[in-house]
């Protein structure tokens, strides 16, 4: 059977990357992302390679347009078998510049909140069927705070801490859940800081292939670069708080341009 698959934040990054490959994989593919242009962009390009696509525009943290574009998708398809959560901002600064909460809402509407929205959406469905993959990105910077990205570190610590709830909640029901947290890859979002900032920076095409591996294993946990966000994960998650406090206050990165 085709695979039916949603992706959130499909216009760029990885999530344009897995639109492309999963395309070739002859997915019918519901793709969302709030600017049109670049949706129409990746739309065509899918289904240049083969892929029937269905380009939903719209805000995942507005939770009528993601029930609006649930029902598109089960008008279409009927149902889903994959949605691939990927959709999220961010927005950095260090406190000391200025701690804004606003910033904070900004980043935990898309990231946290437009997960949660589309979890919502497509659970039921799941359910009923016993079967699906719930595929959510979070981020290795998600493993321990990080200094000048509060808001960002901290929603992808929340969508860590979701998804393994909602694993064990779901557990024996046939839906998969997977918490995919990558490195540093080359994106829009990565695009302020400097590549020396930025360790074993990873293409997003090798990005996407990992992500694709591991839903189809059904991995619990897919991390990548491994010798980076193992590291992380393994070593600089567990040191103790002082040692830790030293290693990332050393950290330099490069302020956003503005």
């Amino acid at each position: 059977m085709t695979r039916r698959v949603l992706i959130t934040g499909a216009t760029s990054g990885l999530g344009r990357e897995l639109a492309l490959q999963l395309a070739r994989e002859g997915c019918r593919l519901a793709l969302t992302g709030r600017r049109k242009d670049r949706l129409a962009e990746i739309a065509q390009a899918a289904q240049e390679l083969g892929a029937e696509v269905l380009p939903l525009a719209g805000d995942v943290g507005d939770p009528a347009c993601v029930r609006d574009h649930y029902a598109a998708i089960r008008a279409g398809f009927a149902g889903l078998d994959w949605a691939i959560l990927n959709a999220g901002i961010s927005k950095s600064g260090s406190a000391r510049e200025g701690f804004r909460a606003q910033d904070f809402r900004d980043v935990y509407e898309v990231n946290v909140f437009g997960m949660v929205n589309w979890i919502e959406a497509v659970l039921p469905d799941m359910l009923k069927a016993g079967r699906g993959a719930i595929a959510g990105v979070a981020s290795v910077a998600g493993f321990r705070g990080v200094p000048r990205s509060g808001a960002y570190s901290s929603s992808k610590a929340a969508v860590i801490a979701l998804l393994e709830s909602l694993r064990v909640d779901l557990r024996g029901t046939g839906v998969d859940v997977i918490t995919i947290c990558p490195g540093f890859v080359r994106t829009e979002l990565t695009s302020r800081w400097k590549p020396q900032d930025m360790p074993f920076l990873m293409e997003p095409e090798a990005a996407a292939r990992r992500m694709i591996a591991g839903i189809k294993r059904k991995q619990r946990l897919v991390h990548f670069p491994w010798i980076f966000s193992a590291t992380v994960k393994y070593v600089v998650r567990n040191m103790p708080g002082f040692l830790y406090d030293r290693v990332a206050s050393g950290a330099t990165y490069r302020r956003p341009n503005k």
